[in-house]
């Protein structure tokens, strides 16, 4: 049976005398309640600094025992076995003889053990460096190498990826295995079934404490090389509660998570945000169109983390009989553009969507509670001394931050698009303004903008273009390296694959630059993957309708299947180095012809003729 929703609780009692504190007056809405909520469940943090996100789900283990915490198919864990479990990584930990400090590489997919494996070594101290399960060779051993990893743990199935690097890693690197193995590693799951949870009352260790570092978390590295991003105990324990008070989570709510555990979103918040106020989270150890809403319903989920093409792809698929048979309350992530918006709400029956903007690093972030289709947020007047960011004008040519004549940088006008940026603040203690960096120091300096509005200040550099409307909302534009010049004119790579995606015979679309000799800027190209009704007449007509004349793509590429991030997040890498020649690729290639108004094959010799500028563009 459905479980029974609670009370819609009251604000926050210090709230109500502590209005000159947070500039929050009467909370007279549901989204006055929200930051209301989180900012208080924020505010307790760092009254008791040493009690960090595994400490806190130990004392969960004491409130609520045998309540549901982890479920999957395989295994689930109440608050106690997860809390048990975790202890005896702990103790594994000790044993090893892991110092305070040391760093443990986690390869695993999404599942219960997950979890409990990295709350297991923070608690005496350990990092883990939380690594892409996408990784082979190179990158793998780049992932490994750049945060001076001293242990790795890796899921027996991935087991052979790290033995066939194993000459390129530096020596004394103690290696277990979770499973079964072919390649002989210990198996670290033997070794925890022979322990006890309470033998690490017989250990002395340092217990960490919120200014320590928890783990490592790489960005996705679609633009550039992924970075190990430091993440404190600190911040683990702000997004939990944040996130907590944004959705107004209760003991009662059950989070569906298929993102990947190795992020942010999927591994941190979507989990932290529902167990500390006593809740359960359903884990997928990827995403299934066709099993999504069975699992919905079948697991009783009144919450759902995603990401925008996950919605996509939902709206994109058949009727399924269950598809409004759900409890689902809420949805909360990002990326998710106006016109999937309003299909996913209506069609699947959603209550409310909690879009968000935040990044790993950064210092600021943006919630739209106001269920605004397409935007990513705003922040209340009332708060905006409290979460500074700011829209700074840009030399889109050079991509850096335009100066006046007093070398400060301008600040944007309403609906004028510019980079976002936010406050690096001067104390950490806060719930807003930290930076963290990341494990390579050189990386970290590069994200820091100074002298941006006053001399001396410091600003995070999110590398994201934005535009803010005159009631305050943001949107998302594009990444600053997505986003390039033909014609004269600013072109955005996502609002061009959205509207090239709104036509039918669509399903995905990535667009980028490429350049043409003898032309200033990139001109667009897009690779797409196409159903039964494409037909590239009607498709040039659709963008001629839709889009300006520079921003149309003037290449088009039919890929059988484009690939993406684990964050469902598109690979454009290898396609930019590809470009649009046709000898370089097996996919079909056709031009975008200004002569003959349509799109016509494009062989060698139109290639060659394009490149020596024979045929204008």
């Amino acid at each position: 049976m459905p479980a029974t929703q609670p009370e819609k609780r009251v604000s926050p009692s210090h709230l109500e005398k502590g209005d000159a504190e947070f500039g929050l007056g009467t909370l007279a809405n549901p989204a006055a309640e929200a930051w209301a909520r989180a900012l208080e469940a924020t505010a307790r943090i760092t009254q008791e600094t040493a009690t960090t996100l595994p400490v806190l789900i130990e004392r969960q283990a004491y409130s609520r025992g045998s309540a549901p915490a982890l479920l999957s198919q395989d295994q689930s864990l109440n608050y106690s076995s997860l809390a048990e479990l975790s202890r005896r990584y702990a103790v594994w930990a000790l044993t090893q003889g892991l110092a305070f400090g040391d760093v443990v590489c986690l390869i695993m997919p999404n599942c219960v053990q997950y979890f409990a494996i990295w709350l297991g070594i923070t608690r005496v101290g350990g990092i883990v460096s939380l690594v892409n399960t996408q990784l082979v060779g190179d990158s793998l051993v780049r992932s490994i190498t750049g945060i001076a990893a001293k242990y790795i743990i890796v899921d027996a199935e991935l087991a052979g990826r790290v033995a066939a690097i194993w000459e390129l890693l530096p020596p004394g690197i103690r290696i277990w295995a979770s499973g079964q193995n072919e390649v002989g590693f210990p198996r670290i799951d033997s070794k925890i079934a022979e322990s006890v949870g309470d033998q690490l009352e017989n250990y002395k260790y340092r217990l960490p404490t919120l200014a320590d570092r928890a783990l490592y978390i790489y960005t996705s590295g679609t633009t550039g090389l992924p970075k190990a991003a430091n993440v404190s105990h600190f911040r683990l324990m702000q997004w939990s509660h944040w996130f907590a008070g944004m959705m107004d989570t209760h003991s009662d709510d059950s989070m569906y998570d298929c993102l990947p555990m190795y992020h942010a979103v999927g591994g941190v918040v979507a989990i932290g945000a529902v167990l500390v106020n006593g809740g359960s989270v359903v884990l997928r150890e990827e995403f299934s169109v066709s099993r999504f809403w069975d699992d919905i319903a079948d697991w009783n989920c009144t919450l759902f983390q995603y990401v925008g093409e996950l919605c996509r792809y939902l709206v994109n698929s058949p009727r399924h009989p269950r598809e409004i048979d759900h409890r689902l309350r809420l949805c909360c992530g990002n990326g998710l553009n106006e016109s999937v918006w309003k299909q996913f709400k209506r069609r699947f029956r959603v209550p409310q969507i909690l879009e968000f903007y935040a990044a790993t690093e950064g210092t600021f972030s943006l919630y739209n509670f106001d269920g605004k289709p397409g935007s990513i947020g705003k922040i209340p007047s009332y708060l905006v001394h409290r979460f500074p960011m700011a829209l700074i004008r840009l030399d889109f040519n050079r991509g850096v931050p335009k100066r006046d004549h007093d070398g400060y940088c301008v600040r944007c006008s309403a609906d004028e698009i510019g980079e976002a940026i936010g406050r690096i603040a001067d104390k950490t203690t806060g719930a807003a303004g930290r930076f963290e960096g990341y494990s390579d120091p050189e990386a970290t300096e590069q994200k820091i903008l100074r002298n941006v509005f006053t001399r001396g200040d410091a600003w995070f550099r999110t590398g994201d273009l934005m535009r803010q409307d005159k009631q305050g909302y943001f949107y998302f534009v594009d990444r600053i390296g997505d986003t390039f010049r033909w014609k004269g004119e600013n072109v955005s790579t996502l609002e061009v694959a959205q509207i090239i995606c709104d036509y039918p015979g669509v399903s995905q679309a990535i667009v980028y630059g490429v350049t043409i000799p003898g032309n200033e800027g990139r001109a667009g190209m897009v690779t797409a993957e196409i159903g039964e009704a494409f037909d590239p007449v009607e498709f040039h007509r659709h963008l001629v309708e839709r889009l300006p004349g520079y921003a149309r793509p003037l290449f088009l590429r039919i890929a059988a299947k484009l690939q993406m991030t684990a964050s469902f997040k598109l690979q454009k890498q290898e396609l930019l180095l590809q470009g649009y020649d046709p000898s370089k690729s097996a996919d079909p290639i056709f031009f975008n012809d200004p002569a003959r108004q349509r799109f016509i094959e494009l062989y060698s010799a139109l290639y060659e003729r394009i490149r020596s500028g024979e045929v204008r563009v």
